[in-house]
């Protein structure tokens, strides 16, 4: 019987990736096989990267680890993350953040669950095109609106402050989350720009909250680039600012699903309490083994590593979409993270729908993930069809052998489609 003939039941859709895997197995595809390419994965590819750090390939499981962890995790991961952030961006700030600063979760779905819930009554704005699993996320709990505030090809899918101070004010937000950088277009925002907007939402008494898991994905020097909002607030327990991370991708652990949470005291509080009932904490001996990882030595040389790999895969993807003709103009070209939001309006009519686009390239065997799944609709109030329904989006998380199949197989499948 389906969950929506159950009166008690309703039906819960899919998250854009968990969508498109589920209709690649219906067609046969495996993981592993060199018959399938999947530029729609929203996970990079794990270990040890050639000049990176040694992995964590086993952790001990002892009589302490066995019992339950604290809710708000155990204290000296919620430390080593405190001492991370501190040595990273706070030397030179007379605040620090401290170990009560800090949630442990378990993954970083969970994370963003628990400030959902710990929200009160207020007007949340969230940007489109962004990270598909806000849908729902957004409209489970009903104690806050969600609001959405469209982004635009031409200005880069970036907003300017005074498009947002306007935005803020005039629907009366409480509160603004957003990935940084941004999954799907892989936009950032850093330096004095986010400072800037760090410092407005403060005067505008707005929360801001940075969803920051592709913080370590940056391209543009050689040197190792770093920034986050932590850089910027100046008082860690008397500004409302909550930054969200984890192992899934800046330490590229996604089996590991542990994240942390990083806010005032206050605050704080309030997330450990909701995840009291949300999910009881995180895995006790995962959290222990996770501590030498967030060394800033060893956390540095990850970043760098990833820097170095996935930047030589990001250039090599736009190369490539550029001699098939997939239109990513430069200022829509990824800044960070592991994705290029591809515009489909130069395809061959058959193939400028994101969705007609995805269900093509199955027949090619290659999985990439329309563009319509990032325009968050929660409660699907709007009703009219997606703007974004002619994107797509292309991972370079896989290795660069999986990639360069992938791409060869978009390759035959537009030559074939332009007949």
């Amino acid at each position: 019987m389906e969950a929506e003939q159950l009166n008690s039941f309703r039906n819960v859709p899919k998250t854009g990736v968990i969508y498109v895997m589920g209709e690649a197995r219906k067609v046969g595809y495996e993981s592993g096989s060199d018959r399938w390419s999947n530029l729609g994965q929203g996970a990079p590819e794990v270990g040890t990267l050639k000049d990176g750090p040694d992995r964590i390939c086993q952790f001990q499981l002892d009589p302490i680890s066995s019992e339950y962890s604290p809710v708000v995790g155990a204290s000296a991961l919620r430390q080593a993350v405190a001492d991370l952030y501190n040595a990273r961006y706070r030397q030179n700030k007379a605040s620090k953040y401290t170990l009560e600063n800090v949630a442990i979760s378990p993954g970083g779905r969970s994370g963003l669950t628990r400030i959902a819930a710990a929200l009160s009554h207020i007007h949340l704005g969230h940007f489109l095109p962004d990270y598909t699993a806000y849908e729902e996320l957004l409209d489970l709990f009903r104690r806050f609106v969600p609001i959405p505030i469209a982004l635009r090809r031409d200005s880069g899918f970036k907003i300017n402050e005074d498009d947002l101070a306007r935005e803020i004010i005039g629907r009366g937000l409480g509160a603004i989350l957003m990935s940084n950088p941004c999954n799907p277009t892989g936009q950032v925002l850093q330096g004095d720009e986010l400072s800037r907007w760090i410092k407005l939402a403060l005067e505008l008494q707005c929360t801001s909250i940075w969803d920051e898991f592709y913080a370590h994905y940056r391209y543009g020097s050689d040197e190792l680039l770093l920034d986050s909002a932590a850089a910027y607030v100046e008082d860690v327990d008397d500004e409302s600012v909550v930054i969200l991370d984890g192992l899934t991708k800046n330490w590229r652990y996604p089996g590991l699903r542990l994240s942390w949470t990083l806010a005032s005291r206050s605050i704080i509080q309030q997330i450990a309490s909701a995840g009291s009932f949300l999910d009881g904490g995180a895995p006790h001996p995962v959290q222990l083994a996770a501590i030498p990882l967030l060394q800033p030595e060893h956390a540095n040389w990850e970043a760098q590593s990833i820097q170095n790999h996935f930047g030589r895969k990001r250039n090599f993807l736009l190369k490539r979409l550029a001699e098939i003709g997939l239109d990513v103009p430069q200022n829509t070209q990824p800044k960070g993270s592991f994705y290029v939001f591809a515009s489909l309006q130069s395809m061959p009519d058959s193939l400028q729908d994101g969705l007609a686009f995805f269900n093509c390239g199955l027949r090619y065997g290659v999985i990439t993930v329309p563009g319509e799944f990032f325009d968050v609709n929660p409660g699907k109030r709007r009703r009219a069809a997606s703007r974004l329904r002619h994107y797509v989006r292309i991972s370079f998380g896989p290795s660069m052998d999986e990639l360069a199949r992938g791409l060869d197989a978009l390759e035959r499948m537009i030559n074939d489609e332009r007949g």
